[in-house]
């Protein structure tokens, strides 16, 4: 055991890619909110793309470090320190043994990712370690961390290693806790985390149930996070959408990124632990690549809808996944050049 917690923080959780397959079962695929931040944090510490990571939302955790680490933070600013000195995100950062991790106030965003050269190691549940609030399975112990829990980690990859070698030599010969590489992942290469974001939608199947008005409104006007949202559904607030008719109809599948509008004309998006069935009225569906955008999003932020094709949609998920398979190929060569230089 490497890792202990001594302050869990509002929802720490252990989360991979999802538990793909189980849907009809009624089993969501749940996994990180924001798969980007995930992705790229594995990435930075020569992690496959799927292994676990720590998923901490607003107000982050107290770890104490009993092993030499190589870690990630992406994601959300959640003013990182080791000795009082700002861990910096978006980079591998060696941990020596005995340092203690501390998060402090949320500057950005709302969920930061931890990854963990060789990868948090918990038991898999129908091919997945993340874990299923709702339901209590995967993850450590099917819950979010308490204090006094203990995170075991596997073996790291031979890029990790090589990085990890060459930043402690460097941390030790000047009496660091913590050192990290100058290069860094650069915002440029990041999703468009903004307060307030635009994000872009496809129809939905009923889009032409609802009336001219409240299409315009959804696609113009700015709707409020609610505070009754979570990693279920966002709820917003903002101008009511209205049916042509009232519809009478049988629930069907719903995603991701799914909007709902129920009775109230109030949308709901459905997040990464969505139900696998819903009977509102579909008004739209988010695009993939703004997903990441939308997990980072604070409840009392507003967002925008912008109307795009499935076409377009398809477009920009290729072109993001060609340039991240560019970066990810960057990133593991910088690591395994990194033991070279010392």
């Amino acid at each position: 055991m490497s890792i202990e917690v001594i302050r869990p923080g509002l929802l720490s959780t252990v989360q991979d890619e999802g538990r793909m397959g189980f849907r009809r079962y009624g089993i969501h695929p749940g996994g990180v909110m924001d798969t980007f931040a995930a992705i790229a944090a594995n990435a930075l510490v020569g992690n496959s793309r799927d292994a676990a990571v720590l998923e901490m939302t607003m107000t982050g955790p107290e770890l104490r470090f009993h092993e030499n680490r190589l870690i990630s933070l992406c994601g959300a600013d959640l003013t990182a320190t080791v000795d009082g000195l700002s861990v910096p995100l978006w980079r591998p950062v060696v941990l020596l043994a005995g340092s203690v991790l501390r998060f402090g106030r949320c500057r950005s965003g709302l969920r930061s990712y931890m990854a963990i050269a060789g990868g948090i190691v918990v038991p898999e549940i129908m091919g997945s370690r993340s874990t299923d609030l709702k339901t209590g399975f995967g993850g450590f112990k099917g819950r979010a961390l308490k204090v006094g829990d203990r995170l075991s980690v596997g073996e790291a990859s031979r890029e990790a290693q090589a990085a990890l070698h060459g930043l402690i030599v460097e941390a030790e010969k000047n009496n660091w806790r913590m050192h990290a590489p100058a290069w860094y992942l650069s915002s440029r290469e990041w999703p468009a985390y903004h307060a307030e974001p635009v994000i872009r939608v496809m129809p939905g199947k009923d889009s032409a149930e609802f009336n001219e008005d409240s299409l315009e409104r959804f696609h113009k006007e700015r709707y409020v996070i609610s505070p009754q949202s979570d990693r279920m559904g966002y709820r917003l607030e903002g101008a009511k959408l209205e049916l042509v008719q009232p519809m009478d109809r049988l629930s069907e599948a719903v995603t991701y990124g799914t909007v709902q509008v129920p009775a109230d004309g109030q949308p709901i998006i459905l997040m990464a632990d969505h139900q696998t069935i819903g009977g509102y009225p579909v008004i739209a569906q988010v695009a993939r690549v703004d997903l990441p955008i939308l997990a980072q999003a604070k409840p009392g932020e507003r967002v925008t809808f912008e109307r795009i094709t499935y076409e377009e949609a398809q477009q920009l998920f290729l072109e993001q996944a060609l340039e991240w398979r560019l970066t990810d190929q960057l990133i593991r060569r910088r690591l395994a050049e990194m033991g070279d230089h010392q």
